[in-house]
């Protein structure tokens, strides 16, 4: 008769490394082929297998609460750089809406829904600054030290920090958003503000006309400087979200 605990033990492992694939966005996210991620999961659990403990399974009951405790500390790791990418692509919104580009919308490759062009902009140059900074290194280091700190177990409680750890993510999607979009969003303000007064002093001229072209060439010449803060804002507000996300997973302790 054929054992298959041993394929039910490792299948465990996969759960927890396979929410980290398949949710964070540089280790495929929704973007990259299924056969890949499965593959990518499959290869680090099985460099993984030979140092983390694996329990004994007695009963199914065990088996399923084991797959939902590894699954929601999945979830709480893919957080911390999910939330980079996601306040970029709200920085990238608010500028596209500002500027006019909101009616000039494309299908973003990594979250699957149509958005403005400024919005996937922002978050393919949050991408590239995970990838710069190494962060996918320290994701992986995170993982793997969640394993000693979280080990795989039937058991787990909640945490009270866990209310305080997902306000202040989400909270930080916000608030970084906002950081990305102010440069532009601040001159195209004072533009608003100038076309007012424009419009108040010679009121024959007309602004509806105007005014688009005049936010469109001032929105970009602002935009082109704008850009090149993108990576060092991700890369600075990286070590933070990092450590909120192994707070988050440690929260199911």
């Amino acid at each position: 008769m054929i054992d298959f605990a041993p394929l039910i033990v490792f299948g465990v492992l996969l759960v927890r490394i396979g929410m980290v694939v398949a949710l964070t966005p540089v280790f495929g996210g929704t973007w990259a082929p299924a056969q890949i991620k499965v593959g990518l999961t499959v290869v680090l659990a099985a460099m993984l297998a030979p140092l983390v403990p694996l329990p004994a399974i007695e009963n199914p009951a065990a088996l399923a609460a084991i797959v939902a405790h590894e699954s929601v500390i999945g979830l709480a790791l893919s957080m911390g750089i999910r939330v980079l990418v996601a306040a970029a692509e709200l920085g990238g919104y608010l500028v596209g809406f500002q500027v006019g580009f909101s009616y000039a919308g494309i299908v973003d490759p990594q979250s699957g829904v149509r958005n403005n062009v400024l919005a996937v902009l922002y978050s393919s140059l949050a991408l590239l600054a995970v990838f710069g900074a190494n962060l996918h290194h320290q994701m992986l280091r995170l993982l793997v030290a969640t394993y000693d700190a979280v080990p795989v177990a039937a058991h787990g409680g909640v945490n009270q920090s866990l209310v305080e750890s997902v306000m202040r993510l989400t909270g930080g999607i916000f608030v970084l958003g906002a950081e990305l979009a102010a440069p532009v969003v601040l001159v195209l303000v004072l533009v608003e503000v100038v076309m007012g007064v424009v419009s108040r002093a010679a009121p024959s001229l007309n602004l509806m006309v105007v005014g688009a072209p005049i936010r469109l060439l001032v929105g970009l010449f602002a935009l082109s400087g704008a850009l090149e803060v993108v990576p060092g804002v991700i890369t600075r507000s990286a070590t933070m979200s990092l450590e909120l996300a192994s707070r988050l997973a440690l929260a199911f302790k």
